[in-house]
């Protein structure tokens, strides 16, 4: 396996994708369409702890991600065996996380054996066996509604950031299961009503009433960035405990439930 620098930070470029099977019979067990977190490691530890995370797409295309930098490619699963070839973020990372790329790199130039027993997926080398659980098992998401999330990053066009503003300030968000909404902007209350889609992936905010406390500067900011987003219709995204609200304008939050 070949670890390729990206031609971004952002966005992950892959060449092709290769089918994704592993036996021609449909009843065997199959990864596809999972994402997997490690819970056990024998033989050599993932520098910093990990977790080992891995994803198997439904298009032949697998991702991970061991605390460092993320990868994903196209990747084969034939013969009991993985073989990937990953592209990868380029970004700095503090000592010992700085050793889990090598770390990965290792697993999968050792072309990893794969068996996969309900919810428990196992990769093996000659030097490490990986024990991983079902994401949604090890960590399950959480509900949209009646979850009390805290704002921890804004999204741009550009980027996702934080600042010690929006730190200090700590915007919230709750959405009651009847719409209901309720939170702070880090400097002021609101409340409004929302109605969330069938599938929950889209939720539409009705304009929200605020008080009018006057936000010194730096707060002023965090309120209008949240409150840019908390209007109208937001794409929904959680993953175990952290939810994004995106518009389609590319303006968006991150949240993690409190």
């Amino acid at each position: 396996m070949r670890l390729i620098p990206a031609l971004s930070l952002i966005t992950l470029s892959v060449a092709a994708a290769a089918g994704c099977g592993s036996s021609d019979d449909a009843e065997d067990p199959s990864p596809v369409g999972r994402t997997f977190v490690s819970v056990q490691v024998e033989g050599d530890p993932i520098p910093g702890g990990g977790p080992l995370v891995v994803g198997f797409g439904d298009s032949g295309q697998i991702s991970v991600f061991a605390g460092c930098n993320r990868g994903t490619g196209a990747a084969e699963l034939v013969d009991g065996v993985i073989d990937t070839t990953l592209a990868t973020t380029m970004m700095a990372c503090p000592p010992p996380l700085d050793g889990a790329d090598a770390w990965v790199s290792q697993l999968f130039d050792g072309l990893p054996s794969w068996t996969l027993s309900g919810d428990t997926l196992t990769l093996a080398t000659d030097s490490v066996t990986v024990t991983l659980r079902d994401k949604e098992i090890v960590e399950p998401d959480r509900p949209l509604t009646d979850t009390d999330w805290l704002v921890r990053s804004t999204i741009s066009t550009q980027a996702v950031s934080t600042s010690v503003a929006l730190e200090q300030a700590a915007p919230t968000l709750t959405i009651a299961g009847d719409g209901t909404v309720t939170g702070w902007t880090g400097c002021n209350e609101f409340t409004g009503r929302a109605q969330l889609s069938e599938d929950r992936r889209a939720v539409d905010f009705e304009p929200l009433a605020v008080t009018k406390r006057a936000c010194p500067p730096g707060l002023d900011e965090v309120e209008s960035s949240v409150l840019r987003v908390l209007g109208g219709r937001v794409q929904v995204v959680i993953d175990a405990d952290e939810l994004r609200l995106t518009r389609d304008d590319g303006y968006g939050l991150v949240l993690n439930a409190r």
